[in-house]
């Protein structure tokens, strides 16, 4: 297919849509990709980008996306956009254009990974809250941010080790999953916390470890009861208006 883009395109798609069927004989439920990116070298441009432009770009990502979105319906399968920068789908902003692109389509849905939104300087916390109904995986991936006076989100062009965001070993970075993994619990998740290791630092044998150890304690097991629910004393509008003076 070397120098065919249109064939090179066809077999692609046909790959995307054949890991719906592959998830549905695995028994899975979700599955993960990237957007692509037409309008991602446009992100910060000057001069200013032609009007039109973003979404004619958004326009052809959704007819390209829709068939295969129906692909994934067919077979049961959340198709889960990882937001990340590169991608035209990188925030919630972007997602919510194409969602609107695709009819709110049902299996156009999130993969959730806090350091690529560390790394942006986006609250990734009340992204769960906004989120948590398309939210269907997670990647549990730590990440830092440490902006200087010479270097911030882009990084100057340095290599990991020397730039102020990026990816670390799970715990070894500023992500809150204390609070991510209430969250979880609170909208009541139903997939798997994964590991995604990536570091510049630590040996990946050290990192895959305690990585898994990391997961387990943080995951919640939530309670079948509210821990006052022994004192409750069942409805008696008597009472209540007693107690309220009425």
């Amino acid at each position: 297919m070397r120098g065919n883009p249109k064939a090179r395109q066809e077999w692609a798609v046909q790959q995307v849509k054949y890991a719906a069927q592959a998830s549905k004989n695995l028994g899975l439920h979700a599955s993960v990709t990237f957007s692509g990116a037409f309008a991602w070298p446009f992100v910060y441009p000057w001069p200013q980008r032609p009007a039109g432009l973003v979404d004619e770009a958004f326009d052809e990502l959704a007819k390209r996306w829709r068939p295969i979105l129906d692909v994934y319906e067919e077979n049961g399968i959340d198709l889960c956009y990882e937001l990340h920068p590169g991608e035209d789908l990188h925030d919630g902003i972007t997602y919510e254009m194409f969602l609107e692109k695709v009819n709110n389509h049902q299996r156009a849905n999130i993969l959730f990974d806090p350091s690529h939104y560390v790394l942006q300087c986006l609250d990734y916390l009340q992204h769960i809250d906004i989120y948590h109904e398309r939210i269907k995986m997670f990647h549990v991936k730590d990440a830092e941010f440490n902006p200087t006076g010479r270097q911030g989100v882009y990084g100057g062009y340095q290599n990991w080790v020397d730039r102020a965001g990026r990816f670390r070993s799970l715990g070894d970075g500023q992500v809150d999953f204390k609070s991510i993994f209430s969250k979880m619990a609170q909208y009541d998740f139903p997939g798997w916390a994964v590991l995604e290791w990536e570091c510049a630092l630590k040996h990946p044998e050290d990192g895959a470890r305690e990585g898994a150890q990391f997961i387990k304690e943080h995951i919640i097991h939530v309670t079948d009861h509210v821990f006052d629910d022994f004192a409750a004393s069942g409805l008696d509008e008597n009472l209540n208006k007693q107690l309220l003076g009425l």
